[in-house]
This record gives C-alpha cells, structure tokens and sequence, in this order.
C-alpha cells in the first residue's frame, strides 16, 4: 500500500473520540474550544463517545482518562486546555505519566499551525 493508499483509506474510518476540555474557569457555555472540536469531528462523521470539563489538577485529569479508557469505547481521547505556562498548566506533565507512546511531532505541528494564525503567542501552549 503506497502513503497515497494508506491516505486515502484513512477517511473512511470512523472513530468513537471521547473530549476533554482542562480548565479551571471553562463550562459547557464558556467551553468554545471543546464545542469547535466537537463540531468538527462530527462533520467528519467521527462518533463522540462523552464530552467532559475538568479542572487543571493532575490527578483529577489522569483519574478521568482511566477511568474512559476502561469504561467507555473509545479509539481516541482528545484533550484540551491547560497546556500554557502558568503554574496551573499542569495537562501535559499529568498526561505525560500515563501515556505508553508520545507523539512529540504533534506538539510542533500544533505551534506551527497556531503560529501562522496567532504569531509568537502561540509559544505560549
């Protein structure tokens, strides 16, 4: 199978992805980043599987992806928020700890991506 291939046969996969907005201060009518994913994932036809705010404490954030991971189908868990620089920031060293394989070049591919719209501020998250 050629990338070309692979590439193609990609988008017909649909996938059960749970949501995970990390704020202190978010709720379901503030949670604009959750509500755009959400609605971009269901245009490309991907099954949302739960939608969850949850504050910016570790231990509140790696008790809640085990628990959907042993819970709830799921092929992807998607996470949003907490990723600043601020000493409340604590998503990725949370997420960090329980993760079997990291994909670094996301986090490059996202700054990239956020820079073009929001110039250096995105060094931020």
């Amino acid at each position: 199978m050629s990338l070309t291939d692979h590439h193609i046969s990609g988008r017909s996969i649909i996938a059960n992805i749970a949501i995970i907005t990390i704020s202190d201060t978010r709720n379901e009518a503030t949670d604009t980043s959750g509500q755009m994913i959400r609605k971009l994932l269901e245009e490309a036809h991907h099954k949302i599987t739960t939608h969850h705010i949850v504050k910016d404490e570790p231990a509140q954030i790696q008790s809640l992806i085990l628990a959907l991971l042993k819970t709830v189908p799921v092929d992807c868990i998607l996470t949003n928020g907490g990723t600043g620089i601020s000493p409340r920031d604590q998503t990725i060293t949370a997420i960090e700890g329980i993760i079997d394989i990291p994909l670094p070049g996301f986090g490059e591919l996202f700054r990239m991506l956020s820079y073009e719209e929001i110039q250096s501020a995105a060094m931020l998250s």
